[in-house]
């Protein structure tokens, strides 16, 4: 005959072995992860895979509630609090949506014909993000799109395991040319020094790095520009490059739009880094972006006296293994 005593017991069997599976898997992860910090590693990929401690949580809140194990206060907040984490890392994640934003970068003249741009960045392949699921995703959402190019403004990494070259293969199946910079993570800042890792797994799968190139298109220009904490993005050069046509600057920090020089157009700049917080709570997430970002680049489209920025929120995670109110996202630019 069960009572309550016994199935309060089973659920702390529960909590205890996945706590155990957790550990191990945390630790077998981090003996493959490119890392210089392995107990740091660890740590975070313990609280990656001890969220699975959170379902039977939800389910000995409600409980507990019912046989008055727990007041009913204790149980509502117990309850509401796995639920809200629940949904922080386990759903909001794999929620990826499509933002459409229309932007005249050649005023008072428009283009011929719509110039669509997928831009997404913050993939963070490695000890949370970038899964296979998540990835084919991506990809699948870009190609519905029909984008003419993809964009990718920097950090493809996070830690990430020595299988980076297969793990980016699926980005071979986008419908279109892939250009990309390189972020503050791919570049040690912080993180393990992956650069040749990445360039690897670039090359090997058709994306092509812009750093310090112009492509050139009909009727814009695209330029990549290194990242700013890793102080590359020195752009006095621009002014002595063609203006004839505007441009459309990739770099990761939208920070540093402020480099940008007075050109005779007014270049819009495609950025990412901040995540838009990646966790939406009040007052509290504007305090931390204030460290992330000195102009106060959170998300969507700023005006600045030599160009715009547009900031997208990417699709990945650091710090933490949560995504609440900042669904990860690919931004659709349309220049016309």
């Amino acid at each position: 005959m069960w009572n309550s005593n016994s199935i309060i017991s089973i659920f702390y069997i529960i909590f205890f072995t996945v706590a155990l599976w957790a550990t191990a898997h945390a630790w077998r992860s981090q003996s493959k992860t490119q890392t210089i910090h392995p107990f740091k590693a660890f740590i975070h990929l313990w609280v990656f895979y001890a969220c699975y401690l959170l379902p039977p949580l939800l389910l000995f809140s409600i409980y507990a509630g019912i046989t008055g194990y727990y007041s009913i206060q204790q149980a509502i907040f117990s309850g509401l609090l796995s639920t809200i984490l629940i949904y922080a890392r386990f759903i909001e994640p794999n929620l990826i949506r499509v933002k459409t934003t229309q932007y005249q970068i050649n005023e008072p003249h428009s283009f011929h014909h719509p110039f669509k741009i997928a831009l997404i960045a913050d993939l963070h392949v490695g000890l949370f993000s970038g899964n296979e699921r998540q990835l084919k995703t991506i990809v699948k959402k870009i190609n519905q799109q029909q984008p003419d190019i993809v964009v990718v403004a920097g950090d493809w990494t996070y830690e990430p395991e020595d299988t980076l070259v297969e793990e980016l293969a699926i980005l071979k199946q986008i419908h279109a040319p892939v250009y990309s910079v390189l972020g503050n993570h791919d570049e040690q800042y912080p993180g393990p020094p992956i650069r040749q890792l990445l360039q690897q797994a670039l090359d090997a799968n058709q994306i092509m790095d812009i750093e310090g190139e112009v492509i050139e298109f009909d009727e814009f220009r695209l330029i990549g520009v290194g990242d700013l904490w890793a102080g590359k993005t020195d752009m006095r050069f621009m002014p002595d490059l063609p203006q004839d046509k505007p441009w459309v600057i990739v770099s990761h920090n939208p920070d540093t739009v402020d480099m940008v020089p007075e050109l005779p157009c007014h270049p819009l700049m495609l950025s990412g880094h901040t995540h838009g917080g990646q966790i939406e709570l009040p007052w509290l997430t504007s305090y931390i972006m204030k460290h992330v970002s000195i102009s106060g680049h959170k998300q969507g489209l700023y005006q600045h006296e030599h160009a715009d920025v547009y900031v997208t929120v990417g699709t990945g995670m650091v710090g933490v293994p949560f995504r609440f109110r900042v669904p990860p996202t690919v931004d659709m630019i349309e220049l016309i």
